[in-house]
């Protein structure tokens, strides 16, 4: 099908006085907008903004790809997906839509394939369904198939649905398996070329592949390789982001390996309500290594609970993760040993509070540039010797109380 040839012939497209504009390799050019009637357009499956509801599909139904042969019926199930990805959002732009008209144009390809606008589309559809009246939705049509022109697709797709044109953001979840799939999987895209297509510095791209890469180990882990959707179920954004914050306070790799198993199987088993605030309590116990050792040693025979559950070849996935989240053994046996290790922590935290400030201290005083002080005027001198005498005072304060400790802790000892 070619809708500027065929479809154009056969009244089903329309072209407006309209353009929209476009930036493609890095060309900006105004393009025309068509009006095309909606049985001649199909979803986009590649879309990231539903690409866990596709992983649950192919998953359930053991496909590799969604076969689109049948238009009418691959319609309607990307149709559902996008209905239940956003409800609210979806309901919102409809009113829009059958308030004022389309306002934003899409893009679509040349047989039809929807790169920017199938929420829009989504609801055009139900209004047809609605009101009984044919409904044409508005869009440029790109001269260019998917096969030949991937990268320069995906990245004009990001451009706009990331950008001004796309006012509902994509789920954090379904930004990450997009990233995992474009950026890690595929390699279509680099870090450089994603952030420059979601206006987001690389940095920040760096550090979502690496939560992506997380959360592929985290669904290794489980035995449901791909199945993102089992992510977007348990909500593990957040809890994802304080794991990565946690990995980067060791070195040792057995002790990463062995954290990450941990803190997965807590994933599973949420011991406390508010999971992301539980595993920031992990990551508080992170700050002292042996208390990160001796607290992933006591863990290791919970997580091997975990481990030969998974490993019951009877279940499905989702069976196997929601008999863990019920098992309440499980539940206080991980709560006991974090809160043992956080307890520890703080104290630890309490008792190298003064070293901790008075090495603060002594940071900010290394940063004063003494060659300034030739510049200071009368003034600021004697401010500066008034802060300086104040602190000799809150010095002789310090070596008095530690005075009195080592006397008190000489007494004893000879009186032992």
């Amino acid at each position: 099908m070619n809708l500027l040839e065929n479809d154009l012939a056969e009244k089903s497209v329309f072209k407006t006085e309209n353009k929209k504009k476009l930036v493609i390799r890095n060309h900006s050019k105004d393009y025309p907008i068509y009006k095309i009637r909606l049985d001649k357009l199909f979803y986009n499956d590649q879309n990231d903004r539903i690409s866990t509801w596709i992983s649950r599909y192919k998953m359930e139904n053991n496909i590799d790809k969604i076969d689109y042969s049948d238009r009418e019926s691959y319609n309607e199930i990307i149709h559902r997906f996008i209905t239940e990805s956003n409800y609210n959002a979806l309901k919102k732009t409809q009113q829009n839509i059958k308030a004022i008209g389309q306002v934003e144009a899409g893009v679509v390809l040349l047989d039809g394939r929807i790169i920017d606008g199938n929420r829009r589309f989504t609801c055009l559809r139900n209004i047809e369904k609605e009101t009984h009246k044919e409904q044409y939705f508005e869009a440029v049509i790109l001269d260019y198939s998917i096969e030949n022109n991937e990268k320069d697709i995906k990245m004009l797709e990001l451009m706009l649905q990331h950008g001004v044109d796309e006012k509902v953001g994509y789920s954090p979840i379904e930004r990450l398996v997009g990233i995992y799939h474009d950026i890690v999987e595929t390699k279509l895209l680099t870090t450089a070329e994603y952030a420059k297509s979601v206006n987001d510095t690389e940095k920040n791209i760096i550090s979502e592949v690496e939560r992506a890469n997380l959360l592929a180990e985290f669904l290794e882990f489980i035995d449901a390789e791909k199945q993102f959707h089992l992510a977007r179920d348990l909500d593990l954004v957040d809890p994802l982001k304080e794991l990565q914050k946690m990995l980067k306070k060791v070195n040792d790799e057995d002790t990463k390996e062995n954290l990450k198993n941990a803190v997965f199987s807590q994933f599973l088993s949420k011991p406390a309500g508010d999971l992301t605030r539980y595993i920031r309590k992990i990551n508080d116990i992170a700050d002292t290594p042996k208390h990160l050792e001796n607290y992933l040693e006591e863990q290791l025979p919970i997580v091997e609970q975990i481990c030969e559950k998974l490993e019951e070849s009877d279940k499905n996935v989702s069976k196997k993760i929601g008999e863990i989240a019920e098992d309440k053994k499980i539940k206080n046996e991980f709560l006991r040993t974090t809160e043992k290790y956080v307890t520890r922590s703080a104290g630890e935290k309490t008792r190298n509070a003064p070293l901790k400030s008075m090495e603060k201290a002594c940071n900010g005083l290394d940063e004063i540039d003494l060659k300034i002080l030739d510049k200071l005027k009368d003034k600021q001198i004697e401010e500066l010797k008034g802060k300086i005498d104040e602190l000799k005072e809150k010095i002789e304060k310090l070596e008095d109380r530690l005075e009195e400790i080592d006397q008190k802790t000489g007494e004893e000892t000879d009186s032992e």
